[in-house]
Order: C-alpha cells, then sequence, then structure tokens
C-alpha cells in the first residue's frame, strides 16, 4: 500500500496562481499554508529582487534549494517560488510528502498576468527572455508534476476546485 501524501506542492510560473491558490485550497481543504518566497524572504531579510541583484539568480537559486530541503511538514499546502523546479534534491525532497501540481498557465496568460517581469525577482539570466524562461521551466514543471492543471481560463477558485478534483478525495 502506497503511503498517502498529505501536502500539496504547487508549481510553475510566476504569475500561474500558485500563491493565491494556495492560500484557497489550505483554507477549503483546512490545510496549513506555507510560500516558500515569503520563508526566503523572512531568512535573508530582504526581497527576491534584492539578492538578485547583490547576489545574482545562481545565489537566489541556491539559497531556495537550502530552504526547501529544511521544509518538513505534513498537511500542508506548499506554494513554491517559479524556479523550484530547478533543483531535482528539492523537488524529491517535496514529493516525498506531497502530491505535486503543475498550475500550467499559457505564455499569454501569464504575459497578461505578470507587468513587473525584470522587477519582480525571478531567478533568471540577465538576457533571458520570458518566453525562454516559460520554455526552460516548462520541461521542468512536466518532468515533476504528478498533476497537470491548465489554468490559464480559470479563476482561482476554480484552479482549486480543478486541483482537489485531480488529487481525489482519498488522497485529502
Amino acid at each position: 500500500m502506497t503511503p498517502i501524501k498529505t501536502n500539496i506542492v504547487l508549481i510553475g510560473m510566476p504569475g500561474s496562481g500558485k500563491s493565491t491558490t494556495g492560500v484557497i485550497l489550505a483554507k477549503g481543504l483546512g490545510k496549513e499554508y506555507i510560500d516558500t518566497d515569503i520563508l526566503i524572504q523572512h531568512e535573508q531579510q530582504r526581497t527576491l529582487q534584492e539578492i538578485i541583484d547583490t547576489d545574482g539568480h545562481m545565489a537566489l537559486r541556491d539559497i531556495e534549494e537550502n530552504v526547501l530541503l529544511r521544509v518538513t511538514c505534513k498537511n500542508h499546502v506548499i506554494a513554491t517560488g517559479g524556479s523550484a523546479a530547478y533543483s531535482h534534491p528539492a523537488m524529491t525532497h517535496l514529493k516525498k510528502e506531497g502530491v505535486t501540481v503543475f498550475l500550467h498557465a499559457d505564455l499569454n496568460a501569464l504575459k497578461s498576468r505578470i507587468h513587473n517581469y525584470e522587477t519582480r525577482g525571478l531567478a533568471k539570466r540577465p538576457d533571458q527572455s520570458f518566453q525562454d524562461l516559460f520554455d526552460e521551466r516548462s520541461e521542468l514543471y512536466d518532468k515533476y508534476a504528478d498533476i497537470t492543471v491548465k489554468s490559464s481560463l480559470l479563476t482561482q477558485d476554480q484552479v482549486s476546485d480543478e486541483v482537489i478534483q485531480a488529487i481525489g478525495s482519498d488522497q485529502l
């Protein structure tokens, strides 16, 4: 018998709805909520963009990996940063206790939601376009996803409902 994973781990691009959907899911399912971007900012005492501006995007990825590897919990909804999927050790760690859900928003939806691409604190190469980042990360999200929910045309409440339906009540 496979042990039941009690966490829901949300992965996806910035703007895909991880943070908002995470709060809605946690409230609706009676689970605790963790936003790993907030954990990083709290630990570092600076914003994600300040980390990138000072130390570079690879430093942010390293910090993120270290923070994710220390997340140990049950019965939580965990909204990860968009770059979490770059870390195989971190994703493997999160998947031990969690069902990984890729909130897949298409490029046009993301562009309409993200207006601060250059100052949002994204762990990306300085010369990397949003299209290139999307293409690069989409492969990683697909690799780690247990479930994919297409979120482009849905409200956050609808995305939450889709996640719950896809996971199934026996798993929650």
